[in-house]
């Protein structure tokens, strides 16, 4: 019996398909009449049918290792047959092309199995990668009493599955905690600073009742971070990033390391950036002195907060202008919020006119409708406001 990620005698999910069976079966013969019919009008000197050879080559790079040795066994046989119907004078010479017809198929055959091996270790690797972004990267959409998270994120090596932006979201004793960020550098190699972040924001998320705290622990999971790094021979990196908290009210908490600002959408009202000041990137705080700070703004229910990385604002045109993004969100404002990200990222590969040259993340952060919680809203301080300082 199989199941999900069981390798089977087909390519794995997630492959080219293997043609069915009925339709090998009905090429093979197709093929087989043609050419005896071509080499019966051709006269004896004529051997079209040898051509049969070329079946199972293409069997072993597209069929499954069943197709494959079928076609092999029933070219041989036909070959053979054939040559027998129309000898050569020589009979030397009709051993030799036997022989060489069996070398032949059982190359193909060979060649077949060797892909599908090679296949399902690259399916067991990808069920891997997915694994680990399952760990690293909540499957979205993620709501939480508070709000709902949902959006697009693409590694600039869309295979790898994981890169060097982040996010997550937490529904804590303190309220639903959001994070978004994204480590210096691209693809897989600014993994390690990212995963140091996203333990700690899971840690922090719900120990710490302040924002403030919470963007410590990530400045200090970044510092521990780079300190390893440099004892490894590793390159040292920083994380831009910005914590958000939403509890009950319309207030919502930000602390905000470096990292671009989030587009405030709604019927109402024009798409902007929030004016949040930018801070110091992760990494960076001990460095610049910087004591970070608490700020609010305003997210009533209906509205959207966009949240977004450089791979949007700096996805740049044949003529190298970036994404001209307050302006293109004017035209997208009008899309419902489950389409908003995908159609943003559909308008930034329009404007770069190629592939991704960074990792990049399209979220849409909403207020849950009523924003009741099962607690009816308390918190363990007994206020519907996390305090902020």
């Amino acid at each position: 019996m199989s199941g999900p990620g069981t390798p089977t005698d087909s390519v794995p999910a997630g492959q080219v398909r293997p043609p069915r069976d009925r339709t090998v079966a009905v090429a093979v013969l197709a093929a087989t009449v043609l050419l005896l019919a071509a080499q019966a009008v051709s006269g004896s000197s004529a051997r079209l049918v040898l051509l049969l050879v070329f079946v199972p080559a293409l069997l072993a790079g597209l069929g499954t290792l069943a197709q494959t040795v079928a076609a092999a066994i029933w070219v041989t046989g036909v070959i053979v047959i054939s040559s027998l119907v129309f000898p050569t004078p020589s009979v030397a010479g009709r051993a030799l092309t036997l022989v060489a017809v069996v070398l032949a198929q059982t190359v193909g055959v060979l060649l077949c199995a060797r892909r599908l091996r090679r296949d399902r270790e690259l399916f067991r690797m990808r069920q891997t990668a997915v694994a680990l972004q399952r760990q690293l990267l909540r499957p979205l959409p993620a709501p939480t009493r508070h709000a709902g998270l949902d959006g697009r994120y693409r590694p600039v090596e869309e295979d790898a599955l994981v890169g060097g932006d982040l996010y997550d979201i937490a529904d804590t004793p303190y309220g639903t905690r959001v994070l978004v960020g994204d480590v210096q550098g691209k693809g897989l190699p600014a993994i390690g600073a990212g995963f140091a972040v996203l333990g700690a924001f899971r840690e922090a998320a719900f120990r710490d009742p302040t924002l403030t705290a919470v963007a410590q622990a990530l400045e200090n999971a970044v510092a521990r971070h780079n300190a390893y790094a440099a004892q490894s021979g590793e390159d040292e990196r920083f994380v831009t990033a910005t914590v958000f908290g939403l509890d009950d009210g319309s207030t919502v908490q930000a602390v905000n390391c470096g990292h671009l600002a989030p587009y405030l959408l709604g019927d109402e009202r024009e798409p902007g950036a929030v004016p949040l000041a930018a801070g110091v990137p992760l990494g960076l705080a001990e460095l610049a002195g910087e004591v970070r700070a608490v700020q609010r703004f305003e997210l009533a229910e209906g509205e959207t907060l966009l949240l977004v990385t450089d791979g949007v604002t700096e996805a740049a045109d044949a003529e190298g202008e970036f994404y001209p993004i307050d302006r293109r969100l004017r035209g997208l404002s009008d899309r419902s919020p489950d389409a908003l990200a995908g159609a943003v990222e559909e308008d930034v590969r329009r404007h770069s006119h190629g592939p991704l040259r960074d990792d990049l993340t399209i979220l849409t952060l909403r207020r849950a409708a009523g924003g009741d919680g099962p607690d009816g809203g308390a918190r363990p301080n007994g206020s519907h406001r996390p305090s902020g300082a």
